[in-house]
């Protein structure tokens, strides 16, 4: 693991390293860069590939108490992360979390050449579907978070509806969920640091201004939804391909909305596709 200073603190990332066009990979809630582990090897090969590990409860080290972890103060770590890097035309790929749309109408965009967003909270669904409302009615009882994740150590629990058991078809690895919940499970802070999270999202309307913004994004974009997604409704990938003026969309069959993990391999062959036919 890699760090670098940001405003908010300490952000951890891993780089592949390589003078490939540079490709950058989000994550979701409650979750690491390992999310992407199975599609790293198949993106490294001619690419420089970069997974930051975000505040979003995930992280290992907490932000400074007075850190702005709204969506859109996420967001715009994101882009100060592309800055302190000094990272350039990349390729931003987001999963799960749909904060990076912000970057668009935030003005932040300007290191992004290329967007690929694979199923993630769109339009109005911030925090998304059961699991979103699961998290925020926690977030709002004090000592909530902490007993929400505490009941994830029984690992039958992960498979509810309302926890993980909509967020990918096949079970993700009990050892792989155990470091994401770890932090929360074992830093106060990194608790807070999700709180601030979970309730930092702005209005309806605000949201709504975000996603229609990405019509002022004229690079190239590829939508890749999970066609059973029970979390981040289909048409939402289908409304979003429609506003963005250059893109391509498609649905990837036998899969929930953590595509890295239940299609790997067709989620890398459909961004290794997209990559090549769009390459300056």
């Amino acid at each position: 693991m890699a760090q670098v200073q940001l405003s908010a603190g300490t952000l951890e990332y891993v780089d592949s390293g390589g003078r490939g066009p540079v490709v950058v990979l989000l994550h979701g809630v409650a979750m690491d860069g390992t999310l992407w582990r199975n599609v790293v090897p198949r993106l490294a090969p001619g690419h420089r590939v970069v997974v930051p590990t975000l505040p979003l409860g995930g992280h290992r080290i907490p932000m400074r108490a007075d850190a702005d972890l709204s969506v859109a103060g996420v967001a715009g770590l994101v882009a100060e992360f592309l800055e302190a890097l000094d990272l350039r035309d990349v390729v931003l790929v987001l999963n799960d979390w749909g904060g990076a749309l912000a970057l668009v109408a935030l003005g932040r965009h300007e290191r992004i050449g290329r967007l690929v967003i694979t199923s993630c909270e769109a339009f109005d669904n911030y925090p998304p579907g059961l699991p979103g409302s699961n998290l925020v009615a926690s977030a709002r009882m004090p000592g909530g978070l902490g007993l929400a994740f505490g009941l994830l150590k029984l690992k039958p629990l992960r498979r509810l509806p309302v926890t993980w058991g909509w967020m990918s078809k096949r079970p993700v690895p009990h050892e792989v969920m155990n470091a994401w919940f770890r932090p929360l499970w074992t830093v106060p802070e990194v608790r807070r640091d999700l709180r601030k999270y979970v309730l930092g999202v702005p209005p309806e309307d605000e949201l709504l201004r975000w996603t229609d913004a990405l019509a002022g994004f004229t690079g190239p974009a590829l939508v890749a939804w999970a066609a059973e997604d029970k979390v981040m409704p289909p048409a939402h990938g289908r409304r979003l391909a429609e506003i963005l003026p250059d893109s391509r969309h498609v649905e990837i069959p036998d899969s929930y909305t953590l595509v890295p993990e239940d299609q790997p391999q067709a989620l890398a062959e459909h961004i290794g596709s997209f990559l090549r036919d769009t390459a300056p």
